[in-house]
């Protein structure tokens, strides 16, 4: 590709040893809540995305760490990856089927946008229509029973539908498809592998083994 940029995506599992300065080469740089992938993940930071609800997202907001990490001090955006409007929509059918989900669509995004507004950040929730669209498209690639898509399949949709253009080049690191277990990691390999077959996206190294989700 000639004139575009590359975004570069990093998930929150294992980037193996001597990718960094590849990552950190990258014209933009997405990286997700604390940002574990800093270190041998390179340490750019452009955007941080965060799950704004739920356990991971008051951990985020409260006691300072977060605040403090110095990718997060880097970056220049912040973007909540979840829609509260969705979730709060989703909250009755979740008491019934996953009650020990009780506190998964507490809404946090006010508290995000804060910290943002505080900070001089630019602040952007990614659309619930693209979560949407996510969840049809996961439908072709046979998932098993799950709650939510990963925060990190997320941010690919929303960014190849609504970020990147033609001659940007979308590029994967730290991504295992693995963690929580109700996030459909298997069907999400398979659409990322679709993706990738389609010249959409390509993957920095191989399929990380780390237990860590994005």
């Amino acid at each position: 590709m000639s004139g575009g940029r590359t975004i570069m995506i990093v998930g929150n599992g294992d980037v193996p040893e001597g990718f960094g300065a590849t990552i950190d080469a990258a014209d933009l740089v997405v990286r997700f809540n604390d940002c574990r992938s800093v270190g041998s993940g390179g340490h750019r930071t452009d955007i941080v995305a965060v799950c704004n609800t739920g356990r991971p997202g008051i951990s985020m907001l409260g006691g300072g760490r977060w605040k403090t990490n110095a990718a997060v001090r880097q970056a220049r955006e912040i973007w909540c990856v979840r829609s509260g409007a969705k979730f709060a929509a989703m909250r009755s059918g979740l008491a019934e089927t996953h009650p020990d989900l009780d506190d998964f669509c507490d809404d946090y995004t006010v508290g995000f946008e804060s910290f943002s507004r505080a900070t001089s950040r630019i602040f952007r929730v990614v659309p619930a229509a693209v979560h949407d669209q996510l969840d049809q498209d996961l439908a072709r690639f046979s998932p098993d029973p799950y709650v939510v898509p990963s925060s990190g399949l997320i941010v690919i949709a929303d960014i190849l539908s609504s970020i990147a253009t033609a001659d940007d080049e979308i590029v994967l690191a730290g991504f295992g498809h693995v963690g929580w277990e109700w996030h459909p990691f298997a069907a999400e390999r398979r659409y990322v592998d679709a993706l990738a077959a389609q010249g959409r996206l390509r993957r920095l190294h191989p399929l990380s083994s780390s237990s860590q989700g994005a």
